[in-house]
């Protein structure tokens, strides 16, 4: 009987403890946001502390607006702008390190891995540079723009290769070779690619124009599922325990059952689209709205659970860290709001929308607007 006891408890213990693992949400470190959403299943979350009293530590100034996303890494803030170029800063003091000139503007946000940051410019390529200097290590041009964010998948096993995967307009997702650049394989859809694609469990989703949700095998570039979303799709999917969620261009935010292919939940509020991104906790998300709010839902049952607004469209991809959500708007401010309810914590006036998302990092926001400016903003004490 003690021994069935025992038994009993260790497979309880085990069982919770493979509870409290699936409800771990991946997060980006205290200490870097490497690309954007922060993590490979592009969750929004930091682990970063981040003080509700709040100061601009610094500000860089572009020749152009910004609408791509930072990334923090090593040091330094990479950052695209719609001069064209890919800009390295300096993270405590805003100094400009090095800058990459392309073509046509840089709206993809930057990913920093190895030494290297990779990115797609508008015209037409997908780039891999040393983070170091800035120096061209490879290129590679695909058929039309790519503004989306690339990702980076690493296959389980000693031996495994990993794989930059990135889409395009040309309606194809890419995986390269991160060290050389050589196009391992593509997947054509049947319409523009605007987002990131999420990386999970070997298997990556992502949306488009052509209003399908798409789960394809990694290590194969195969498709495994085409959901219908009933709506062309702007922005990016969070994945969390095989759960996508996503917003579309005809007002309605969905949670989609990956393995099940369907949608498992949609909150429609008012007739306005999703253009923002969600960051997504074990138990709720926020995401931002064309109709001038933030919305937070129940993440199991797509229940409001407040809103906050502003007094502008808000396509900003909002970002969690220590209990406190970060997001820009159309209005021309950047907010912090609880997470908790919904009320505003700080705010400060840019004064042109703030369309890009935020990068957080050892407490510390950095976010680009349409004024042309890099701003830090950190601790006021």
């Amino acid at each position: 009987m003690k021994r069935f006891i025992l038994a009993s408890f260790s497979m309880l213990f085990a069982l919770g403890q493979a509870l409290g693992q699936a409800a771990e949400i991946p997060a980006a470190p205290a200490d870097s946001w490497p690309m954007y959403r922060g993590t490979a299943s592009l969750t929004g979350l930091s682990k970063s502390k981040l003080s509700s009293s709040l100061k601009q530590l610094w500000a860089f100034k572009a020749e152009e607006g910004i609408h791509g996303t930072a990334a923090i890494a090593d040091g330094r803030v990479f950052v695209g702008c719609d001069d064209g170029k890919l800009y390295a800063l300096d993270f405590k003091t805003g100094k400009q390190i090095w800058s990459f000139k392309t073509e046509d503007i840089v709206e993809s946000a930057p990913l920093v891995r190895d030494g290297k940051v990779y990115f797609g410019s508008s015209d037409c390529f997908v780039y891999a540079l040393d983070a170091k200097d800035g120096k061209l290590l490879w290129k590679f041009e695909t058929e039309d723009r790519v503004l989306g964010a690339p990702n980076f998948f690493q296959p389980k096993g000693k031996d495994a290769k990993p794989s930059l995967i990135v889409g395009s307009y040309d309606f194809k997702l890419y995986a390269f070779d991160p060290v050389t650049g050589k196009k391992k394989w593509d997947y054509e859809t049947s319409n523009y690619i605007n987002g990131s694609p999420a990386v999970f469990s070997g298997r990556t989703a992502f949306g488009g124009c052509d209003a399908l949700l798409h789960v394809i095998d990694l290590n194969a570039g195969k498709k495994q599922k085409q959901i219908d979303a009933e709506a062309y799709i702007i922005g990016s999917a969070a994945v969390v325990d095989d759960m996508a969620y996503i917003g579309h261009y005809e007002n309605e935010f969905l949670c989609i059952d990956i393995n099940g292919g369907k949608i498992a939940w949609k909150y429609k509020d008012r007739a306005f689209a999703y253009a923002s991104s969600p960051a997504v906790t074990r138990d709720r998300l926020v995401v931002g709205c064309r109709d001038k709010r933030l919305h937070c839902l129940d993440r199991k049952t797509g229940k409001r659970l407040w809103a906050f607004r502003t007094r502008g469209k808000v396509d900003s991809s909002p970002v969690i860290a220590d209990g406190k959500v970060i997001v820009g708007s159309d209005d021309g401010n950047l907010y912090v709001v609880s997470l908790e309810d919904g009320k505003k914590l700080w705010s400060y006036e840019i004064g042109e929308a703030v369309i890009a998302a935020p990068a957080v990092a050892s407490g510390t926001i950095v976010i680009g607007a349409e004024d042309g400016r890099v701003y830090a903003f950190g601790s006021a004490k």
